[in-house]
């Protein structure tokens, strides 16, 4: 059994994740989860890790290049932390499906994070999509088909 993290070790550790998802940096990511961090639910067909972030960085990168994402809330208890939190950005290339508008979005995001040590082990995330699609008017068609 590992030791609980200091609240400081692990606001840290939860900030530098946020900045690795804003810059889209998977070797900042690296530094922050465990070698086999669960990301719940994973992308389709990933394996445990950081590296299954690859393409997932790749595919905001195009759709939202000046993306942020800022902390609204961080509460740490013990080895868990949960974070509400705002993504932000200008949709420039597809965003599931959605072709390019040039419109800003913003929207929610919640997600829990286990820590094990200093690193973050396990992260279950829900975004608002919804929201998402309201803004740009449209659903992505391979929802629209059903």
């Amino acid at each position: 059994m590992t030791a609980t993290p200091s609240e400081d070790i692990t606001r840290q550790a939860i900030e530098e994740f946020y900045r690795a998802i804003e810059q889209r940096s998977v070797t900042l990511l690296r530094k922050v989860v465990t070698p086999d961090w669960e990301y719940i639910p994973e992308p389709a067909g990933a394996a445990p890790g950081p590296d299954q972030m690859v393409q997932v960085f790749a595919d905001i990168a195009a759709a939202l290049p000046d993306m942020k994402v800022t902390i609204l809330d961080l509460l740490i208890h013990g080895d868990r932390a949960g974070v509400r939190a705002e993504i932000s950005g200008t949709q420039t290339g597809k965003l599931l499906g959605i072709d390019a508008s040039s419109k800003h979005i913003s929207f929610a995001i919640h997600s829990f994070h286990q820590m094990r040590g200093s690193l973050i082990a396990k992260t279950w995330h829900l975004e608002d999509w919804l929201s998402v699609f309201r803004q740009l008017g449209q659903l992505p068609k391979t929802l629209e088909q059903r």
